[in-house]
């Protein structure tokens, strides 16, 4: 990459400098004292605003020259066979603090090679703590890997000789010439399939919350894809060449170094920052940046915003002009070949080698509307492969007349439906809208979310990210690759009338965060403009308009209530009204969860999901005005258990006695699968072998992800707090835990956990793991009076980030059973035990618990009475409580971190 000359320089070696280095007598710690002092004035000079360019160029020559005065200390000066050869980053000249020095030493052929001396020149540039990349080849060794491999072809692109005889690497790339490898186009392809590859690792958007400015789209790396290819295939080591080659413009090249000079900026900072090799921009260095960058008022949250949309517009910039380029690569590689016949699809457009282009240069300007006309074409026409090179610059060059007569102009509404309804390549329509900056502008509100934070661990992309990604998991549902994952999500899909309505509820659903006050709310006012602007009818509309307002409500009751409760189902279904509004907020809400974050999405949400679906459909299907009656829902779930126990020889009358003295609400709350495993545990348990604890995966044994326990035994007090403890200590995390009792004082405890670090472990596959969780369980139920000492695991590091009080308080329910109090919380290991702790020690009976945790925080619920199981409802003992336990928790997440 080449940038204007500076007047200036940065500090190299002087003269004496390089003489006491290049002396073998030359001690480890001089040049450890020199680099440390040449890198403290490099330093110096990036806070006070030096140009990074001079300094990323100006500390790799600064390298270079330590590199061969060390050379020349080692003796290797002396070998005419032996070159020292910069490759990577390193050989084209550009280093950052703690960048890797990638090096090839090249020998002339094996014979020639001075081990000793390379050996103990690698040996002493570790020593001296040079983080070097490094590898010993002869010219031969270096064109067979070459030709086989596409990185090592790279690395050999842009090397340089560093010292020792400058011929053996020219020799080498003579070897390596595109005449003899790797024509153009093939090295294309195999950028670009790497680049894919590459792009899908972070799930092709560059805007994570957490994002790799190096390896994301539109990072660093996309930058260095042009320059390589320019290299390959333009043979020219000046981007600047890609101007006289009309590749970009001069416009264009100025926004491309402005973009890359400002990674620069945050890459070298962020090697300062964080004292190491870092190219992830993590929450707990982004506000360190923000400061150094010069964001630095009292609002800190709007400080990380306001640097972090910076740096998403550079990546923008960059992804922008890499997808311009790299397609203007593909038409030059195309127009070698015999030319295409061209194929007019109307008077605006025609199609040349699949892909659609402008047939008038002033087109955008005479006929503004086909702005949006080519993106129906694209999603009309499957076999349109994408947009040319100059039409997509035409496009963004014309993106000014997208005004407000623009978006009320009729015949742009309607296309802009038809888009929505695209029948092919809806999402990636979309972000190609959003790349050349046409959807912002086309849709303002959708604009003012682009790179638009979220500062929370639930979510790990930007709004408008996430926006995008609601819209194409929406669209896989209907794949049939996607069917085995979302079995009922995408026969749901499939049942609505209007799959164009979910979809414009997708793009509205987070619209308004970052406004302040309710997004949901806010959010209806921009769904019910673009709604009339676009013509919808009023049943349309409502519709639209309800499913942003209420997006969040699924999800909600599925992970915060006891959706086991039919007064809940029925709470929800009255809600919900009818079959088609379930069906259109179901797909939403799995389409939603799964574009939070790849993790969030597992076997237990899903159960959730699909219970609080069918047993809402199934109220639906009965009728509103008829509630489901829980003694029926009892019944049926007993008749369940018994065809179960039947088939499995189970003696019935010892199973009917032994449900004859649980109480009812287990029945309720358990199903016929679950009541006939547990029943069977208990009739083959012996009661010497006390507790009883018995193990199996939700849904059945081929079901991966989360796993259920079952412990039988005396009531105890200290129950839920040892057993939360001892899952703290196993790497367990509780998502749901119901506690029933007996009338001969003993108590059913039913848990749902999951491997803390693999939401796709199947604990149940693991027999040693399934046998220490039993052993361990077994010997703290046996002695509670050590629990407390269980917990000894340390809070990561990105939940330490974020540390907000807790909050506690009691929550009415449709039928109070029990008393529910509502916990929130950061999320710290230990935090159930200590909330087991609070309730044995206060004389809580805890009844069942709701565990929801959503990214850095928990949200529970935990049903409770009194210890003699009546309702808690004094006031003055419900704030005593909840006082006590905020204090008690507060005080716990302080001491964590």
């Amino acid at each position: 990459m080449d940038f204007p000359a500076f007047p200036d320089a940065p500090p190299l070696l002087t003269e004496k400098e390089k003489n006491e280095l290049a002396q073998p007598s030359c001690s480890i710690s001089h040049y450890k004292a020199i680099i440390e002092e040449k890198t403290a004035i490099y330093n110096d000079l990036f806070h006070s605003l030096y140009p990074i360019e001079k300094l990323v160029k100006g500390l790799s020559s600064f390298y270079d020259e330590v590199l061969q005065a060390a050379w020349i200390a080692k003796g290797l000066n002396n070998e005419n066979h032996v070159s020292l050869v910069a490759v990577g980053g390193y050989g084209r000249g550009e280093l950052h603090p703690k960048s890797d020095i990638d090096l090839l030493i090249l020998i002339e052929n094996e014979t020639s090679a001075p081990k000793n001396k390379i050996e103990a020149f690698i040996t002493f540039l570790w020593d001296i703590n040079l983080d070097i990349g490094h590898s010993v080849r002869t010219i031969d060794e270096c064109t067979e890997m070459a030709a086989k491999d596409i990185t090592i072809i790279t690395n050999l692109i842009e090397s340089r000789t560093l010292t020792g005889p400058s011929d053996l690497l020219a020799t080498l790339k003579l070897h390596v010439d595109i005449s003899q490898m790797w024509d153009g186009h093939s090295f294309y392809q195999a950028k670009l399939a790497e680049q894919k590859q590459r792009h899908a690792k972070y799930q092709n958007t560059a805007y994570n919350l957490e994002p790799n400015l190096k390896e994301c789209p539109g990072g660093l790396r996309d930058m260095q894809v042009i320059d390589w290819v320019a290299k390959r295939h333009l043979h020219t080591n000046r981007l600047s060449a890609l101007i006289e080659k009309h590749f970009l413009s001069e416009d264009e090249y100025i926004q491309l170094k402005g973009a890359v000079s400002h990674l620069w900026r945050i890459r070298w900072a962020l090697h300062i920052v964080a004292g190491r090799k870092e190219d992830r921009l993590l929450f707990d260095h982004q506000r360190t940046l923000a400061k150094l960058f010069g964001f630095d008022d009292d609002d800190l949250k709007r400080n990380v915003e306001r640097f972090m949309q910076g740096y998403y517009q550079s990546v923008a910039a960059i992804q922008q002009l890499n997808d311009l380029l790299l397609q203007h690569f593909e038409e030059s590689f195309l127009t070698k070949d015999a030319v295409a016949p061209v194929e007019i699809i109307n008077n605006h457009f025609q199609v040349a080698n699949g892909q659609l282009e402008a047939r008038s240069t002033t087109l955008f300007q005479d006929h503004p509307s086909s702005m949006l006309e080519i993106y129906v074409l694209l999603g009309t026409h499957e076999n349109i492969k994408g947009i040319r090179a100059n039409t997509m610059r035409q496009l963004r060059d014309n993106l000014e007349l997208v005004d407000d007569n623009f978006r009320n102009n009729k015949t742009n509404t309607d296309l802009f439906l038809d888009i929505i309804s695209s029948r092919h390549n809806l999402t990636s329509i979309l972000r190609s809208m959003k790349h050349l900056g046409l959807l912002g502008r086309y849709l303002p509100e959708f604009g003012a979310i682009i790179g638009q934070m979220q500062h929370d661990l639930f979510h790990i992309y930007t709004v408008d990210a996430h926006t995008l990604q609601v819209v194409e998991n929406l669209r896989r549902l209907w794949l049939p690759e996607y069917k085995q994952k979302f079995p009922i999500s995408s026969q749901a899909i499939r049942h609505i009338q209007k799959v164009e309505l979910v979809y414009i509820a997708g793009l509205y659903h987070d619209i308004a965060k970052g406004r302040g006050g309710d997004h949901s709310e806010l959010g209806c006012i921009d769904a019910q403009a673009f709604c009339e602007r676009h013509g919808l009818s009023k049943q349309d509309t409502e519709l639209v308009v309800w499913l942003v307002r209420n997006h969040l409500y699924m999800s909600v009751t599925a992970q915060r209530k006891d959706i086991s409760d039919p007064e809940v189902i029925w709470e929800f279904a009255s809600y919900v009204k009818d079959q088609e509004h379930l069906d259109y907020l179901f797909i939403l809400t799995v389409a939603d969860i799964n574009a939070t974050n790849p993790t969030m999405w597992n076997s237990w949400r899903a159960s959730l999901m699909r219970q609080l679906y069918l047993e809402t459909k199934r109220a639906l299907r009965r009728g509103l005005d008829f509630p489901i009656d829980a003694d029926m829902i009892s019944d049926e779930h007993k008749q369940r258990a018994l065809e179960i126990i039947i088939e499995r020889n189970v003696d019935i009358m010892e199973a009917e006695k032994i449900w004859g003295s649980i109480e009812d609400e287990y029945f309720i709350r358990s199903n016929g699968d679950e009541i006939a495993w547990n029943t069977e545990a208990i009739l083959r348990h012996r009661p010497s072998e006390k507790p009883l604890i018995a193990i199996t995966p939700l849904g059945g044994r081929n079901f991966s992800g989360a796993s259920k326990i079952f412990i039988y035994m005396p009531i105890s007090k200290h129950l839920f707090a040892v057993t939360a403890a001892t899952f703290e200590q196993l790497g367990l995390t509780i998502l749901d835990a119901k506690i029933s009792h007996t009338t001969d004082n003993f108590t059913l405890d039913s848990f749902v956990v999951m491997d803390s670090n693999d939401n796709d472990t199947n604990l149940y596959l693991d027999k040693e793991r399934i046998t220490l969780i039993r052993k361990t369980l077994m010997e703290q139920l046996e002695t509670p009076s050590m629990y407390e000492s269980v917990v000894q695991r340390h809070t990561p590091r990105i939940l330490k980030i974020f540390n907000s009080p807790a909050t506690a308080h009691f929550v009415s329910q449709p039928e109070e059973v029990w008393s529910a109090l509502e916990i929130t919380a950061p999320d710290r290991p230990g935090l159930l035990a200590l909330v087991g702790q609070f309730f044995m020690n206060n004389n809580i009976m805890l009844h069942k618990a709701k565990i929801a945790t959503l990214g850095e925080r928990v949200e529970d619920t935990f049903y409770i009475t009194e210890e003699n199981g009546d309702l808690i409802t004094d006031t003055e003992n419900m704030n005593r409580i909840c006082t006590l336990l905020k204090e008690k928790i507060d005080r716990f997440s302080q001491a964590m971190d």
